[in-house]
Order: structure tokens, then C-alpha cells, then sequence
């Protein structure tokens, strides 16, 4: 086991009737914030409303900024710094899923930086301050809710790039895991394999001697096989729903990281598609990682008949280990298909002609290789792809 630090200084406020909350939460930080969210689902299920009444009961002014797209996009955060510099926010209250949270998050940190905010998601600054964020989540998924990390989007060259800093932890989050009753099918499932991607990615290391680790992030994925089943069949089981939020907090705020290395090659990998193509994160990630391991897995075979065993039921009486690790990735692609998601290029209608660029963009930024339990070339990343298809 490696040393590390763990801080995640998040409030969770978890359970029904939480958001009711809000107001009473975001006035000890602030009278007056930026509310941001996205395309107005909210104001159809009647949380909007309820975000407004708690606000306005507790004496908080409100800005609104609407329009956060799926790959939240650089040319809102921009709008929303610009609003901040301008009515001296000093609080943010983002009110959705994983989108609107990056957005707040990195326009929490543009707000009080002179420059480019693009600067700090390609290495030209250093995060030293920001202000601080409030989450209501809508959106089991990206972890964003208590994580140091946030993904957007550059619509010009469609670069999609993270920062990372516990400066951006929100300060708190809200979670009713009655508020995901309304979710399509397709967004509950792509939310689940972007849970378990988090958990996999930090699953897969070199570090030795992470036994309790390796249990967490057991426990964690076996929890998403066990529930995510139920919500496709019944979208409001509570419990279910509850199960699968909490997972996907605990996927990402940094407890499954302690004392090990992750990976992260299939996310640097899916970004390209998810910016190029506008799928759904989750999705692109229940195609990649798959293709991912049947690339890497010889190189540790041994974690990866762990992982059959321990999390997909595998009976070693495989007639050999090879074959036991294989089968844990079909159950893998199987059980990523079983909840209605892709898992080759071709089922997403993907087409293959834009693998180089994609390899390019993954390896820029002043690298040229992804990841850490195998470190990838371009060349790697074109043959993921290809086995992707």
C-alpha cells in the first residue's frame, strides 16, 4: 500500500425530502449565488420550484443560468464567470447531474482568475482558489458530487479535458434518491457504467497489498450488479435507487483511491468519443473498457481472474486461468447490453474513420502515453478502438 491523503470535507445530505433543504444550507455560505442548471427537466418533476421557494424562505438572491448540456460545453462556463465577475457571486449552486456540476465547478474557479479558464485544464495554471459549490443531484453517475474533479468540453477542436483539486469539492450535497424517479431507462444505465468505470479504473493498479481496497471496490461494483437490474425493471424502487446513489458517491470521492494508483486510460480513451460524437460518457465507457482490458489483461492475469471471481461469480473450474479472465469481461459486455447499452463502436452507429485524430488529441497535453497499470501509446490507443468496433 502506497501513502496518500485522504480529504473529503463534503456534507452529504442524504435521504427524501432532502433538497427542501437548500436554502438553509447555501445561506451559510452566501446571500447571493449563481444557480445553474441544465435544459429544464427540473422545472417539469417541480424541483425547480422547490429549489426557488427554499432559497427565497432562507433570504438568498439567485442568478439563474440555465442550458448545461450532456458533455457540459467551455462556452457556458464562460458565460457564467462573466455573470460572477459582474454581480459579485461568491456561491454556486449547481442543480443536477454530473454536467452541471463540472460546469459550476469550473466556473467556480474561472471566477476568480484573470485569465483563460481553459488554462488550468491544459496545464498553463495551477488551481488556488475558487469558489465554493452547492449540489442538489439529479443524476446517480459521475461521482462529481463529492469529487476534486471536473470534465468540460472546448467546442473549439472539441478537446474534452479534466482539472483536478480539493478546492473544488462541493461544500455540500443533496441527495433524494427520489429525485432519479423520472430518469429514462438509458440514463440510469449509462449513469451505472460510469460508477462502475470509476470503480474499475482504480480496481486495476500495480500497487500490491491494497486487501481492503480490493474489497471496497468489490463490494461497491457487486452493489451496482445486484441493483441496477431492479431500477431497469421498476425505476422508482427507493432502495435500488438508493443503493446505486450512494455507490456512485462513494465510486469517486476518493476513498476507493487510497494507498493505490489507478489507471484512467479508458476514460482519457472514451473523452475523444464523448467530444467528437456527443455520446453519453457512461456509454462510451461500457464500449472502451471492455476493449481495454481484452488489450491489457495479459499483463496482470491475475488481477484479472480476481476481478471474474470476486465480482462476476466465475467458477474456477474454468479449465484455465486465461479463460477465466476472459469470461469475467463477457460478463462484463454482457451485463453492460443486459441494461440497453452499447458495447462496440457499431452498436453506437460510431463510425471508425477518425481513430488517429482521437489517438492524437488522448496523447496531447504534453504526454505521450495514457495510463498507469499499462501505459499506452497512440498506436495502443488505435488498436483499443479497433478492438472497440
Amino acid at each position: 500500500m502506497n501513502n496518500f491523503d485522504f480529504v473529503c470535507p463534503t456534507k452529504i445530505i442524504f435521504g427524501k425530502g432532502t433538497e427542501n433543504r437548500v436554502g438553509q444550507e447555501t445561506k451559510k455560505y452566501s446571500k447571493k449565488v449563481l444557480f445553474v442548471y441544465g435544459s429544464g427537466s427540473i422545472k417539469k418533476t417541480g424541483l425547480y420550484d422547490k429549489v426557488v421557494k427554499s432559497l427565497k424562505d432562507n433570504g438568498v438572491d439567485y442568478i439563474e443560468l440555465s442550458g448545461v448540456k450532456p458533455n457540459p460545453r467551455l462556452s457556458l462556463v464562460y458565460e457564467g464567470i462573466k455573470i460572477c465577475k459582474e454581480n459579485g457571486i461568491d456561491f454556486i449552486l449547481a442543480v443536477g447531474g454530473g454536467s452541471a456540476i463540472d460546469t459550476a465547478k469550473a466556473i467556480a474557479v474561472g471566477a476568480l482568475y484573470d485569465g483563460d479558464v481553459w488554462d488550468f485544464f491544459v496545464g498553463k495554471a495551477e488551481i488556488e482558489k475558487a469558489l465554493p459549490v452547492g449540489v442538489i443531484l439529479t443524476l446517480a453517475a459521475t461521482g462529481s458530487e463529492a469529487s476534486d474533479s471536473a470534465v468540460i468540453t472546448n467546442e473549439d477542436g472539441w478537446y474534452k479535458k479534466g482539472i483536478h483539486s480539493d478546492l473544488i469539492r462541493p461544500q455540500f450535497a443533496i441527495m433524494n434518491p427520489e429525485l432519479l424517479y423520472t430518469l429514462p431507462q438509458y440514463q440510469t444505465a449509462a449513469g451505472a457504467a460510469d460508477i462502475m468505470a470509476h470503480i474499475m479504473e482504480r480496481y486495476f493498479t500495480n500497487v500490491r497489498n491494497v486487501d481492503l481496497t480490493d474489497r471496497l471496490c468489490e463490494a461497491t461494483l457487486k452493489t451496482m450488479i445486484n441493483n441496477v437490474p431492479r431500477l431497469i425493471e421498476n425505476p422508482e424502487d427507493y432502495d435500488a435507487r438508493a443503493e446505486v446513489m450512494w455507490a456512485g458517491t462513494i465510486a469517486h470521492n476518493g476513498l476507493l483511491d487510497t494507498g493505490r494508483i489507478g489507471d484512467w486510460a479508458s476514460h482519457r480513451i472514451e473523452h475523444e468519443l464523448s467530444a467528437i460524437y456527443d455520446i453519453a460518457h457512461g456509454a462510451g465507457l461500457a464500449i472502451i473498457f471492455p476493449a481495454w482490458m481484452k488489450y491489457v489483461y495479459k499483463h496482470d492475469l491475475d488481477r484479472f481472474v480476481q476481478f471474474a471471481v470476486k465480482v462476476w461469480d466465475v467458477d474456477l473450474t474454468f479449465t484455465d486461468r486465461e479463460e477465466i479472465a476472459l469470461e469475467g469481461i463477457k460478463r462484463l459486455e454482457d451485463f453492460f447490453r443486459n441494461i440497453g447499452l452499447p458495447v462496440t463502436l457499431k452498436e453506437a452507429n460510431i463510425p471508425y474513420d477518425r481513430f488517429e485524430e482521437m489517438a492524437d488529441k488522448c496523447t496531447s497535453n504534453g504526454t505521450t502515453t495514457v495510463g498507469q497499470f499499462v501505459k499506452l501509446t497512440k498506436d495502443d490507443i488505435i488498436n483499443i478502438y479497433n478492438l472497440a468496433k
